[in-house]
Formats: structure tokens, sequence, C-alpha cells
């Protein structure tokens, strides 16, 4: 005989799968309003999440823009200071038009190239810490193993070629 489960012809009980469906759902929503909570909570608390990275790169360069249109160089004179400010606001622009293009055509590469700077800085934090830990530790056995043996006089180490 089968161990299966078997509907039952009896009226109030509910079949095991409908059941299953059910407390299934049930799950997903509160999962889902949960998730839904926490995001509120995180925007009220830090503000909006940040951006994609073009979309951050965009707001760095108007902001720059900004700034640098905005300063009044009091090293330029009252003479040369209207037309610097228009030097510079016209660097702006041209500088704004270049930036747009490529953010337009390929909004992705920015996104690969933050995680990519995210990645290199993991890496150079990992080995900073192997170093300190050393240092710390005063464990200096690998350098003592990378140093060339017929020479003790001075700090080099051996650098194989091959």
């Amino acid at each position: 005989m089968s161990e299966e489960a078997q509907p039952s012809d009896v009226p109030g009980e509910e079949p095991l799968d409908e059941v299953r469906a059910t407390d299934a759902d049930a799950w997903a929503t509160a999962c889902a309003e949960d998730l839904a909570e926490e995001q509120a909570r995180r925007r009220t608390q830090y503000g909006p999440p940040p951006g994609s990275a073009a979309e951050e790169l965009r707001k760095l360069v108007d902001a720059v823009g900004e700034k640098l249109t905005s300063l009044n160089s009091p090293l330029l004179g009252a003479v040369a200071g209207p037309a610097a400010q228009q030097v510079v606001k016209q660097v702006v622009q041209q500088a704004k038009a270049a930036v747009e293009p490529v953010i337009e055509r390929s909004p992705d590469v920015f996104d690969h190239l933050a995680a990519a700077g995210n990645e290199l800085l993991a890496a150079y934090r990992s080995a900073v810490q192997a170093q300190e830990r050393r240092w710390t530790t005063g464990d200096d056995r690998d350098l003592r193993e990378r140093r060339d043996p017929g020479d003790e006089s001075g700090p080099g180490e051996r650098i194989d070629l091959d």
C-alpha cells in the first residue's frame, strides 16, 4: 500500500496540497511584508539608497560643475573674474557633454567598474592586514624563506627569475 496521503472525501477537511500551497503563500506574503517594512525603516533612517554607478557619476559631475561655477576666485581680481568664470562654465559644459553620451550608451560599465574597484580595495585590505599581522606577531618566517641564504649582509631578497 502506498504511504502517500490520499485526498479525503470528508467535508470540512482540505486536501493536503491545498494546505501546503496556502502555507507557502502565507510564508511568502509574510516575508514580503517584513522586507518592505525593513526597507521603509532603512529609508527613514539612512535616506534613499544610492542609485546605479552611472547615476552617481551624473550627480558627481553636476555637483562639481555647480561648485566650480559658483566659486569666485579672489586671485584673479575683479577684471579677470568674469572672463575666468565664463571659461570655467564652458569647461564644465564640455565635460558634461563628454560624459553624458558615455553614460547613456553603457551605464552597466560603471557598475562593473565600481564592482572592480571594490574587489581591488578588498584585495589591498587583505594584503595590508596580513602584513600587519606579521609585523605585530613578529613572525618573519616568510621573509627569512625569501632571503638568499648565501648573502646575510643586507636586507635584499632573492628573486627567482625562472
